[in-house]
């Protein structure tokens, strides 16, 4: 099967680290995926095309306005795909009515001038079968696709038993990574959750080890966000330099794993409407590939029901610090849950069952 993915690529931000998988695991199971587009040096190994009517089903892969391409290519893959062989996924949740939480929500009038309405039709015009990454749509017209996968192929350090991984962290970790903790991840809707856990680790910084932010505007809060007095994407600059915060601006996809691994630890954060909607992203499985020891700052139920019971000894109650005092002391629990996790990740979400999951949304 040909499969064509529409969406504007970055090789950092949004999807491109699922898109790389499923090019990589369509061709493993016999496939041929391509992204619509010009060669481009942004992302070059991701194979790119402008033959439309050569693949058999489209995809569109949608966080903002501009992953819908501009004319003439729209014009040319509604005229040139029928609409039964078009499929959306719904990324952030836009496909419903306005909802917000805390700063946070679906539909950035201030910011792309779309209302919420426009966003609904708009998807309507271009597809019947429209799909969002969380078990539980609010629609009745929208079907569960999570999307986003695990692959195991990119696990750092694979270790065989929780006492070996336990004693190269402790080795590695603890004084040995330049980190005590490292987060890779935009500064969009995520500072109530990074203050709340920098109030806590940031005066054991000395026993912790230093803090680090890789990804945009964490340095500080942009003028285009001052210009529009829009909240969420915040940042109290005293607060990192008290607490030697270091920030640095975002990397590729490729180096995302590496990165998170020169921490000790490494949180999982969502947004607040994507806690709401119960929305995965590309963090919430290739967080565990790392050689770090997740902190899951994210509601218990959605940490049983998609990462397993045994991931709840990873997830951060209200006080962060003694969460992480309790690894630095007896790490193995938590590398056992570390290792049963990923069995269960690759059990449960690998991008070879997302894979059979795409394809049976778009033929059936």
């Amino acid at each position: 099967m040909k499969l064509l993915l529409v969406s504007k690529i970055s090789n950092t931000s949004r999807a491109v680290s699922a898109i790389a998988s499923y090019v990589k695991t369509g061709r493993r199971l016999g496939h041929e995926v391509a992204i619509l587009g010009e060669q481009s040096t942004e992302a070059p190994e991701l194979p790119r095309t402008l033959d439309v009517k050569s693949f058999d089903y489209v995809v569109f892969i949608v966080f903002m306005p501009a992953d819908f391409p501009d004319l003439p290519y729209l014009a040319q893959l509604l005229d040139g795909v029928p609409r039964e062989r078009r499929l959306i996924i719904d990324c952030c949740g836009r496909y419903n009515e306005t909802i917000r939480v805390e700063h946070d929500f679906n539909h950035l009038e201030l910011v792309d001038g779309h209302q919420g309405w426009e966003w609904v039709e708009g998807f309507k015009a271009v597809a019947d079968k429209i799909v969002q990454p969380t078990l539980k749509p609010r629609r009745s017209d929208v079907q569960s696709f999570l999307f986003y996968g695990f692959d195991r192929e990119l696990i750092a350090q694979d270790y065989a038993t929780a006492a070996a991984a336990a004693t190269a962290w402790v080795g590695n970790g603890n004084g040995g990574k330049p980190y005590g903790i490292s987060y890779v991840g935009t500064n969009w809707q995520r500072w109530t959750q990074v203050r709340t856990m920098l109030t806590s680790v940031g005066p054991m910084r000395n026993q912790i080890g230093r803090t680090r932010l890789i990804g945009w505007d964490w340095a500080s809060r942009p003028k285009w966000a001052e210009d529009l007095n829009l909240r969420g994407v915040d940042v109290d600059r005293q607060m990192l330099a008290d607490y030697g915060v270091q920030t640095q601006d975002a990397v590729p996809y490729t180096q995302v794993v590496a990165r998170m691994g020169e921490g000790s630890f490494c949180p999982v954060f969502h947004r607040p409407l994507f806690n709401d909607l119960g929305l995965v992203t590309n963090r919430t499985f290739e967080t565990f590939c790392a050689d770090s020891i997740p902190l899951l700052f994210l509601p218990e139920s959605f940490v049983e029901e998609i990462y397993g019971s045994a991931a709840q000894m990873l997830r951060v109650g209200d006080e962060p610090a003694r969460h992480i005092e309790a690894a630095r002391r007896d790490p193995a629990p938590f590398w056992d849950a570390v290792l049963k996790t990923r069995q269960f990740l690759n059990d449960n979400h690998s991008y070879e069952k997302r894979f059979g999951e795409l394809l049976s949304h778009l033929t059936n």
